[in-house]
This record gives C-alpha cells, structure tokens and sequence, in this order.
C-alpha cells in the first residue's frame, strides 16, 4: 500500500508540472486569438468581453489554476473555431480512440505472448528462423504504410470495410469492424518487437541457474519454462507494454487519418492547422495522463509478479 501511495503521489506530481508546462507552452505562443475570432467586428470592448469569457486576463498562474480546476471539472474552455465547450469536442471523439488503443493493445498481448513462448520453445529450429525473419520485416514497415495497405486491400479491393466510419450507437458490430483493421495496424510493428523482447528475456532466464536447480529436481523444460522463467521473465516486457502504450498514441494520430477515424489524433490535427489552442492543449494533456497512467499501472503490475521490486532490491 506505501509503494502504492507513493506512485499515486508521483503521477500527480508528474501531471501536474506536465499541465503547466503545456500551458505555459500555448501562452507563449504569438497572435492574438481574439483578434481572429472578432474579426472584422472587432472593438476594445468586445476583446475585452471575449477575453473575459475565454480566461485570458489575468497573471498567468491565476490563469493555470483556474484552467486546471477547470480540467478536473470538465470545463476545459472554449474552443477559439467551433465557440463550443472543449469537453464537448474532446468528449465526442474520446471514446474512439481509446477503443481503437485499447482494441490495439489486446491484439499486441493476445498474439504477442503465444507467439513469443512458442518461438523459444522452438528456439534454434526453422519455426524460429522464419519467426525471426518475419519480425524484421513487420518492424520495419511503419503502421501509416500498413494502414494504407490494409485500406487498399480490404476497403477497395475486398470491400470488408465500409465507405464510411459507423459509430457504436449505429451499430457495435460494424463500430468494431471498422476499428479492427486499424488497430492491427498499429499493432503488428508492436508485436514483433513485444515477441523479440519476450523471447530474449525467457532464453535468459531459462539459463540461469534456478531453472536448471528446477529441471534437476524432476521438471520437465515446459513446466521450468512456464512455472518458474515466464514469471521472472515478465517484468521487463510489462514495462516495454507500458512503453508501447505511448508509442500507440502517438501513431494512432497518423493511422486516424489514414482510416478517417473521428478521434483526437483528427481533432487534434485539424485543432493544429486551425490554431485552435484551448483544444489542442486539453489533447495533449489527456494523451499525456493515458501515458503516465499506462506507466504506473505497469510498474504496480511488476510489484506485483515481483515482490522484490515492493522493497526496492534489485534482481
């Protein structure tokens, strides 16, 4: 529970000055965006009213406070294009790409961890070959290319796909169709990677000396490989997993795009190019938490396989 409380304590830390150093980033930047939304109807009293209503005046960490209470809260501004709520924007396109992540994720476990233990059970023989060379291959094609690839093949040519993204309310089955083959884009260079680091972290712990203590004592090497190296050999792979949590994030914005998904990579893209700040922040802050909170759930995970690390020792 201490361990717990501490990581607690360090999330929030860390999402804190990563708050602030986002919005101490949007204030920097140049232009005036009330003299864009007035436009030509502008005066020194509307601009005053705007920036009023937008929480433009004021020392800047007046300013931070009350944009951070407003995050927790939901009110996360007003968007400088659209003259809408950010949390109306944001909450619309929210839940898409967490399935398409979550989707994206469970592909990279549920295929990652059988190939991964089937390559060392087959290690040195031409399974493991072909394996290995298949993996190169996959980590070397980005998952834009594959998105394209996958759109070609199965929207225009096989026509597995419709003309256009439904959304869960219209029809579930048709929702997850829709973000099943992005998310195997995604996945695919991730779960190369996943099996290549699983693969070198068992064949180490299998020649370690408590493996081999287990196979004199009447074990065969398929219950020392699953009773006693798979557990020790887990915690850097759970930690890598946190990482690919980041890295997803950052390519579903690409694979969005390529698949015209409505969810905040295209929000956050088109927010960019519209110079529509307040949005673009509340993006980067709520992928930024996805991130750390994939982070210290990993590391609670690892305490957990490992009660070592509980006590800070060193394997």
């Amino acid at each position: 529970m201490k361990q717990a409380l501490k990581k607690l304590g360090a999330f929030l830390l860390t999402m804190v000055i990563v708050s602030f150093v986002t919005f101490l980033a949007f204030q920097l930047i140049p232009g005036d965006p009330v003299t864009h939304m007035l436009g030509t109807s502008y005066t020194p009293e509307r601009a005053d009213a705007l920036r009023e209503q937008l929480g433009l005046k004021g020392p800047l960490l007046v300013r931070y406070w009350d944009w951070l209470k407003g995050f927790v809260t939901g009110a996360m501004g007003t968007s400088y294009s659209y003259n809408l709520p950010v949390s109306q924007l944001v909450g619309e396109k929210v839940g898409n790409t967490l399935a398409l992540n979550a989707l994206t994720f469970v592909l990279i476990v549920a295929l990652s961890l059988p190939i991964g233990l089937f390559t060392v059970r087959r290690h040195g023989g031409a399974a493991d070959r072909c394996l290995t060379v298949v993996n190169q291959v996959i980590m070397a094609v980005p998952p834009f290319f594959t998105g394209i690839l996958f759109t070609w093949l199965f929207s225009v040519v096989l026509s597995w796909l419709p003309g256009t993204f439904i959304e869960f309310s219209q029809d579930p089955v048709g929702y997850w169709k829709c973000l099943f083959f992005p998310a195997l884009a995604l996945a695919l260079p991730r779960i190369a990677m996943t099996v290549r680091m699983l693969r070198s972290t068992l064949l180490e712990e299998l020649h370690r000396d408590y493996v081999r203590t287990a196979i004199s004592r009447g074990n065969d090497s398929r219950a020392a490989l699953y009773r006693h190296a798979l557990k020790n050999a887990l915690p850097p792979v759970v930690t890598f997993l946190a990482q690919t949590m980041a890295e997803i994030v950052a390519s579903s914005i690409v694979v969005e795009q390529v698949f015209s998904i409505p969810g905040l990579g295209r929000l956050l893209l088109a927010s960019i190019n519209s110079s529509d700040w307040p949005v673009v922040q509340a993006i980067v802050v709520l992928l930024a938490l996805w991130v750390m909170l994939a982070g210290t759930v990993a590391d609670l995970i690892n305490q957990r396989i490992d009660p070592r690390l509980r006590l800070g020792g060193a394997k």
